[in-house]
């Protein structure tokens, strides 16, 4: 029982470290979010960080309502994008633990 235990612990160890290393990674990966048919795109970090606003220039004489509609957009598509990426990197690393369905992690 109490080899158990500590092989249980390094485990953990090593898990930490790599949810350390992969939090570290997320920062600097960026994704793109697009609205209007890529008429208004977004670069964002997977910490939600955004790098970088594009308007096409043809929005710029459009209504304000439509162009401040589709900034909202893409700033929505690149967070869900930013999700999708976060939980594909995470599912390569929880793989082997077994975890129950819908338990995430970070807790």
């Amino acid at each position: 029982m109490k080899g158990n235990l500590g092989q249980l612990m390094k485990q953990a160890q090593v898990m930490q470290d790599n949810m350390r290393r992969m939090q570290e990674s997320l920062a600097t990966l960026e994704v793109e979010g697009q609205s209007g048919a890529g008429m208004v795109k977004v670069q964002m970090t997977c910490k939600y960080e955004v790098k970088r606003v594009a308007i096409d220039p043809k929005l710029v004489a459009e209504e304000r309502d439509m162009l401040e509609d589709l900034v909202a957009a893409a700033f929505n598509d690149a967070a869900r994008k930013v999700e999708a990426t976060i939980a594909e990197k995470m599912s390569g690393m929880t793989a082997g633990l077994g975890l129950p369905a819908g338990f995430k992690l970070p807790f």
